[in-house]
């Protein structure tokens, strides 16, 4: 492209009086790029907060890998050999044997509910910390350290031990069916009731273990599901999430059968998917704004032409080929769209960066889990819009640039 035609592109561009500013429905077609570019890397930073918040709280009681049985008992007897095996295994930062069953829990009232119960080792300075519970109680620990000294403490998710009326130095009973045998006289399940001690209150933000997750002792969970020395698996903490998958892999294969792993994102696949697939979703709506900002470009050049037919036809009559005519209103669409988007991008980046740090938008933790908007602008979305923003603005040029450059010197010279 060449300095005359890019000379002829500005000049177009500018009001029709020969002022240096450029005209009005220029100035209407930048906004119009600036409002969509904007507005798609906001909301692009909002989901990827929302997607990063709710991970990193779910991630707060569920471990990188789960080592699993495949056997219809749920159980692992041989535990200790197999959490030998994951330790060394290169990328596991720690891993210890979990225990996870179902009781209902009743607080010495009429109300009885039911919930997770999940056994861990006590809290001591060598227990492997394998998620980040323990850093999210909000009172006690998990020593599960009873006063008797049976250590039979348990520790209740904030909202469970509300709706109970059970904190810490409380009495709590639970009911489970342990082993599952059957009364010879009734047939039915015995059940298996144990009193425990409120030791601890935790506060994950996450509804779903702050509503109905208990955490006790590893041995006494044994005996409330029934595994006598067994356990219902490994969980394993790795350098970064990210890798879980790679490790998982690994270990399953070094494992082999009937082990069997089962990650984080498997864990919670349902979850994620829904959520890229919402983000996928409001990034397709907004670049519709774009689009718009896109037909902004379409009239504003169609009038220019218009406009400057006589001007086309003398240029054209004087040697300028079709070709140059074309690149004239390329360039003049190009530029719309290259400082909308720029203008658009530095907005964004500024409108999300305020969000994240001031918290102008406040949200209801008890309804959202969490109390302000969160905001995390990823370089690869910035890309994108710019790439998309871009090549809309110079599709949108196509047409007006073939309209001119289709125009007859004659013609154009006598268009009134």
């Amino acid at each position: 492209m060449s300095s005359l035609e890019l000379s002829i592109a500005w000049r177009y561009l500018r009001s029709r009086r020969g002022s240096k500013l450029l005209s009005f429905i220029s100035v209407i077609a930048i906004v119009g790029v600036v409002v969509g570019v904007s507005a798609l890397i906001v909301v692009m930073g909002v989901m990827n907060g929302l997607q990063r918040d709710l991970r990193e709280k779910i991630l707060i009681g569920s471990p990188d890998i789960r080592i699993l049985n495949f056997g219809s008992d749920m159980r692992i007897d041989d535990w200790q050999s197999v959490l030998k095996k994951v330790q060394v295994e290169p990328g596991v930062v720690a891993a210890g044997p979990f225990v996870m069953t179902q009781c209902l829990v009743n607080a010495g009232h009429a109300y009885m509910e039911g919930g997770n119960v999940v056994g861990l080792p006590p809290q001591t300075r060598d227990a492997p910390e394998v998620t980040d519970i323990r850093r999210h109680m909000s009172d006690g620990d998990l020593r599960f350290a009873s006063s008797d000294g049976a250590g039979r403490g348990i520790a209740l998710g904030k909202l469970m031990a509300g709706r109970l009326n059970a904190f810490a130095g409380d009495t709590v009973t639970l009911v489970c069916l342990g082993k599952g045998e059957a009364s010879a006289v009734t047939g039915q399940p015995n059940p298996l009731i144990m009193r425990f001690e409120v030791t601890g209150v935790f506060d994950t933000g996450m509804y779903e273990y702050d509503n109905s997750y208990m955490y006790v002792a590893l041995p006494v969970a044994q005996e409330l599901a029934g595994l006598g020395a067994g356990v219902t698996g490994i969980e394993v903490k790795t350098r970064n999430r990210w890798e879980a998958k790679e490790v998982g892999d690994r270990l399953e294969k070094m494992l082999e059968f009937p082990y069997r792993k089962v990650d984080w994102q498997e864990q919670n696949k349902s979850l994620f998917q829904a959520l890229k697939l919402e983000k996928l979703g409001m990034g397709l709506i907004l670049l519709l704004i774009v689009l718009v900002a896109a037909f902004n470009i379409v009239s504003n050049l169609t009038m220019v032409v218009a406009d400057k037919t006589r001007e086309i036809g003398i240029l054209k009559a004087m040697g300028m080929t079709s070709a140059s005519v074309r690149r004239v209103f390329f360039a003049q669409g190009l530029v719309i769209g290259l400082v909308g988007t720029l203008l658009g991008v530095l907005l964004g980046i500024a409108a999300s960066l305020a969000l994240g740090k001031y918290q102008f938008i406040k949200l209801n933790p008890e309804i959202y889990f969490i109390d302000h908007l969160p905001v995390a602008t990823e370089a690869m979305d910035i890309v994108l819009t710019i790439l998309a923003s871009v090549v809309i603005a110079a599709v949108a040029t196509l047409y007006p640039s073939m309209q001119a450059a289709r125009l007859y010197p004659i013609e154009a010279i006598r268009h009134e």
